[in-house]
């Protein structure tokens, strides 16, 4: 494992985890939802997003999917090869950030999906799988999270 040759990657990976974090804050904000207290940075007074997942094009909700199912499925990969780097997550608050993202984004995403109607039906079912892969996936780190995190030290 490269954390156990280099440790000062931990401290890489406590600098990079605010840049993972405006992932989840960017899309929330492409989708015209905001997470309250999830971004250090106050929204502009003349700021109004009028775009949400069931008006904005489609190539754009897509695209959103596509960066959520990619994100979601590095996290998890990363955090199953390396649970050690949960507590590094922790320190950030990342449990609840992303539960207060999948509370915000996932039922406007999936219903969005839902409501639009498509020519070609092999889209609906790809952007379908997609953000189902991209929930399954969140799960899954947050799972790894909590035992890592809270259940591990009791068995210990």
């Amino acid at each position: 494992n490269i954390f156990t040759q280099q440790p000062s990657y931990f401290g890489d990976l406590d600098e990079t985890l605010p840049t993972v974090l405006q992932v989840f804050n960017s899309i929330l904000h492409k989708c015209g939802l905001q997470c309250e207290g999830a971004s250090a940075e106050p929204q502009k007074l003349e700021e109004k997003v009028s775009v949400t997942p069931g008006t904005m094009a489609l190539q754009e909700l897509r695209d959103i999917v596509l960066y959520l199912c990619d994100t979601c499925t590095t996290l998890w990969a990363f955090l199953d090869v390396f649970p050690l780097a949960c507590q590094t997550f922790q320190k950030h608050e990342f449990c609840s950030r992303l539960a207060s993202f999948y509370e915000l984004a996932i039922p406007e995403l999936e219903s969005a999906i839902k409501k639009r109607h498509y020519e070609d039906n092999r889209a609906l079912a790809d952007l379908w799988r997609r953000i189902s892969h991209s929930r399954k996936k969140m799960i899954e780190v947050f799972h790894i999270l909590i035992n890592q995190m809270c259940l591990q030290p009791i068995l210990e």
